[in-house]
């Protein structure tokens, strides 16, 4: 028997008088009460906005679910907005010039101007500046005879895209009244409210999706939100049915009033990052959830290839502690918990193991290479949330001390910062989910698994194989993604701003590389559930052989005189080398797999024969027999574990696994009904042996993999999620009480 050594307390944190909370792990914490939170909205909570409570769960409730929002009752809220406006009144009655009111803007701030009317028609014309095509604005169906000749030529047209999601642009309403009803804007309270009706009518702006370089905040997007209010006939919004109208039509329509702006009002509506704000609260909310996503399939992953969990006991994270790195660790340890597959959980440590001693990098340093993504992730909400709850547009008013002051709020390169790093985070993350699944398909690297994981002969069926190569591809996107947009500056509006933030551009990269790495995340699920079950096969199979040597051994030694014992030499001798043997077949079909590992036995048996007292001899036919029947034991076995896994797979192997794993599988397999792929059968051309049963219609692997997909992005993966992660604390917190 191999030394053994006992674990030592391997539970988050050290001391059993803590037991562990999500309060403990901030950026669990921080998943945990956004999604909670988003729940809640989601049971009929109405958003109400103050200017200085908003957080990203509430954005995001609003610009995806429809949420309602209100502005907060509090008497203070009014008195500042009407404070706002009356200060600026006061200024403009007394002669002084206000940038923006009396003057021209940006570069041209040079002019003056007592047409202050005039002034602002002529803000919000130069900013809506922005590029829509027809299908952006609905009139593909009643277009021009000149612009059906152009769809005939470019098909493309009537389904591309030049406007901004809807949740995009519910989020920015959202997040400008906020800011507006901090009391600097000098806005009326009335325009707070019309931008309100527009938006909890779901009478929602068309917006160009380009155009913005986030300088002195989003003008050009802001301005079609200003419009739309302003009912605009040739500015268009997206009502509850899908359909889109002009502001004017759809303000009509709904009997909504037009707004007629006062001074300031137009630029305290363009000026600010809403925008950007906007998109980076969507794509902060989503990283958080990846990177809670990543750290369960790290779990699943090390179960799939039966590593180890030394790697995240507390000893190590302590004697570096970085604060991500010890959450990651504690998290991927809790979600192991319960693995019959994994190492070192729960159980004693083989300290004279044979075969690869310690994991490969992306499994044994996956929490030093999580950790610093979630602090950094965390970093960018805190500037986020932050932001949502500023004012950021100029000129700015203290009604306290009576300044119209002049700055740059809208600069928002605090967005940029953010959002280019939670991009190289996601790019961080998605390579290590890379290199899991590519080391779990590669038949050298994963362990005995068969040969892209196919759970049939790999000379004719290649399963994983093309996941392999998408997720080469997905990768690839997502570095080039990775790239700072904050260094691509240009010098914009007559060199006035000659410095800007980009923000927008980069938190739009950042939710296509949120899309890339969603992709990855799901084929790797697939990859993942895929290999815990033919894990759970091999063994099942090598279980079952250990029996069937020891009844054909006692087959081979009866009639013979042998010494006490040797009938267990042998079996162990023998179960050893196919132990050792089976998962180096892995390339080769079932056949020649069982004639391998059965020949490679002999050696063994001549050998432990050969030091029996009195000395055994066999007939070289009776070894060859023996040789035989070991190699066709092995194919029935297999074949009948392997039919008897594919019936009830969704039962078998969640009993080897870990609470977290057990709940992902089980969602994929039962929830999802993404079954156990049976290889080349399953392709939808392919002519059925007879006697073979498969679901119909059969689905392309493309196909089961977008299932997963698709529930990762809409919420029903994030319910899963959570719950692994409430369950793991849960379990935790419990034993450290029971300790007590």
């Amino acid at each position: 028997m191999s030394p053994r050594k006992d674990l030592p307390d391997t539970r988050y944190p050290s001391s059993k008088h803590d037991p562990p909370t999500a309060d403990s792990r901030p950026l669990t914490s921080s998943s945990l009460s956004s999604w909670k939170r988003v729940r809640r909205f989601l049971q009929g909570e109405v958003c109400i906005i103050d200017g200085d409570s908003l957080d990203i769960a509430s954005v995001v409730a609003v610009a995806k679910y429809g949420t309602s929002a209100k502005l907060s009752t509090d008497d203070d809220l009014t008195e500042r907005i009407d404070g706002s406006v009356r200060m600026l009144r006061t200024h403009l009655d007394q002669g002084h010039v206000v940038y923006g009111v009396s003057t021209g803007f940006g570069g041209s701030a040079d002019t003056r101007s007592n047409n202050l009317e005039d002034l602002r028609g002529a803000l919000i014309q130069h900013q809506n500046s922005g590029i829509l095509i027809i299908h952006d604005i609905g009139r593909s169906q009643d277009a021009s005879a000149k612009d059906n000749a152009l769809q005939s030529r470019d098909i493309d047209l009537a389904s591309s895209t030049n406007s901004m999601p809807t949740s995009w642009v519910r989020a920015s309403m959202l997040i400008r009244c906020n800011s507006i009803i901090r009391g600097h804007s000098g806005v009326r309270m009335s325009v707070v409210q019309a931008i309100l009706r527009l938006l909890n009518e779901n009478i929602i702006p068309v917006v160009p999706l380009r155009g913005s370089i986030s300088a002195s905040g989003d003008l050009s997007p802001l301005s079609y939100i200003a419009a739309a209010i302003e009912g605009s006939p040739d500015v268009y919004v997206r009502v509850a049915s899908g359909k889109i109208f002009s502001a004017a039509e759809a303000l009509r329509d709904a009997g909504i009033e037009c707004v007629r702006f006062q001074p300031k009002e137009g630029l305290g509506l363009l000026n600010g990052t809403a925008f950007s704000t906007a998109t980076a609260s969507l794509a902060l909310y989503q990283s958080q959830e990846v990177a809670l996503l990543s750290q369960i399939l790290t779990a699943m992953s090390v179960e799939a290839m039966q590593g180890s969990a030394e790697s995240f006991w507390p000893q190590i994270a302590n004697m570096r502690p970085h604060p991500g790195q010890i959450e990651s660790a504690a998290n991927i340890l809790s979600f192991l918990q319960g693995s019959k597959l994994a190492k070192c959980v729960g159980s004693s440590k083989d300290t004279n193991m044979t075969g690869l001693y310690q994991d490969r990098y992306p499994l044994r340093t996956s929490s030093q290479w999580i950790g610093p993504q979630l602090e950094d992730i965390l970093h960018a909400t805190t500037q986020i949330r932050t932001e949502i709850n500023s004012t950021t547009d100029n000129p700015l008013m203290d009604v306290k001390s009576d300044h119209v002051l002049h700055g740059g709020n809208f600069q928002a390169a605090i967005v940029t910062s953010g959002m280019d790093r939670a991009r190289l985070c996601l790019e961080r993350l998605g390579k290590m989910l890379f290199s899991q699944a590519t080391e779990i398909i590669n038949p050298s690297l994963n362990g005995g698994l068969p040969a892209n994981l196919c759970a049939d002969n790999p000379s004719t069926s290649f399963t994983c194989k093309g996941i392999d190569i998408n997720m080469a591809a997905y990768q690839s996107e997502l570095g080039f993604l990775a790239n700072p947009v904050g260094n691509h500056v240009q010098s914009a509006e007559m060199h006035n701003q000659a410095i800007n933030s980009l923000a927008l551009i980069s938190s739009r990269y950042t939710l296509q590389a949120l899309d890339t790495i969603y992709l990855m995340a799901a084929a790797h699920l697939f990859v993942l559930c895929q290999a815990l079950d033919l894990r759970v096969l091999q063994i099942e199979f090598l279980r079952t052989m250990s029996a069937e040597v020891n009844r054909i051994v006692q087959k081979l030694l009866i009639g013979m005189q042998t010494s006490n014992g040797l009938c267990e030499l042998l079996e162990d001798a023998i179960y050893t080398r196919m132990e050792a043997m089976w998962p180096t077949t892995n390339t080769a079909d079932l056949d020649q797999r069982c004639k391998t590992t059965a020949d490679a036995v002999m050696p063994d048996i001549i050998k432990v024969l050969s030091k029996a007292s009195p000395t055994v001899s066999l007939d070289p036919t009776e070894l060859v027999n023996f040789t035989t029947e070991l190699q066709n034991q092995m194919q029935t076995q297999y074949e009948h574990k392997r039919h008897d896994l594919i019936d009830h797979h969704d039962e078998t192997t969640p009993r080897f696994l870990g609470k977290a794993a057990s709940r992902m599988y089980s969602f994929v397999r039962s929830d999802l009904g993404v079954s156990m792929h049976r290889g080349l059968i399953e392709h939808p051309t392919q002519p059925l042996p007879p006697d073979v049963e498969v679901e119909e219609p059969r689905k392309t692997i493309g196909s089961r993999i977008s299932v997963i997909y698709e529930a990762l992005r809409d919420g029903r993966g994030s319910a899963v999620l959570i719950a692994c992660t409430e369950e793991s604390l849960r379990d935790e917190s419990s034993d450290a009480e029971f300790d007590r």
